[in-house]
């Protein structure tokens, strides 16, 4: 059985049996027995190489350690709110607080948390138009997250992009990635992880 340690665009946590290609955490998430109690613990939402110095990921759930997360790539990892890791992707790291104007990791991760949350726990979506959205954001499209990319929506899947559709011209849209990591996306981001799934070419 998979353990519950894949993030959705949207920000879920989810079992299942894909791989992902970006490695996060939001802090310790589980309790003793391994269970996920929380959605996070920290502001810090980080996305990481799933290599770095020959560091293994495993065991995934140790008590009083940070929750391991997975995503498909970093296209899902930014809709779900999280920016790179600022030792093992230093120069994403660097690269994204020159383009934001943010000095430092707090400033960087109160500013994404008001934009990924509506107050509590609840996801904050974005309303714009999907002609002014870079490739690698993510939209809601009748309640599912879709992958903006050239003149295409792909539909996301845990195992990767599924089904394709035209973007339509001059609609409003509902953003999940929210508007600052769109602003690194606009800004052409070719980060230390892979950006989209290979299933997305």
């Amino acid at each position: 059985m998979p353990l519950r340690n894949r993030v959705t665009p949207l920000g879920e946590i989810v079992a299942d049996p894909a791989r992902g290609l970006v490695y996060g955490n939001r802090g310790c998430l589980h309790d003793e027995r391994g269970e996920i109690r929380r959605d996070f613990a920290v502001k810090r939402w980080i996305a990481c190489r799933l290599e770095f110095r020959g560091r293994h990921r495993s065991p995934l759930v140790q008590p009083g350690r940070y929750t391991g997360l997975f995503f498909l790539d970093e296209a899902t990892a930014m809709a779900a709110g999280h920016r790179a890791c600022a030792e093992c992707r230093r120069a994403d790291y660097v690269r994204l607080q020159e383009i934001l104007g943010c000095a430092g990791a707090d400033a960087l991760d109160e500013r994404l948390h008001a934009e990924r949350l509506a107050g509590g726990r609840a996801r904050r979506l974005h309303d714009v138009r999907l002609d002014d959205l870079p490739d690698g954001a993510v939209v809601l499209r009748d309640g599912a997250p879709w992958l903006v990319l050239g003149a295409q929506l792909l539909r996301w899947t845990p195992a990767g992009y599924r089904e394709r559709v035209a973007r339509p011209v001059r609609a409003p849209a509902q953003a999940v990635t929210p508007p600052s990591l769109v602003e690194v996306l606009r800004a052409g981001w070719d980060p230390l992880v892979p950006l989209v799934h290979p299933t997305a070419r």
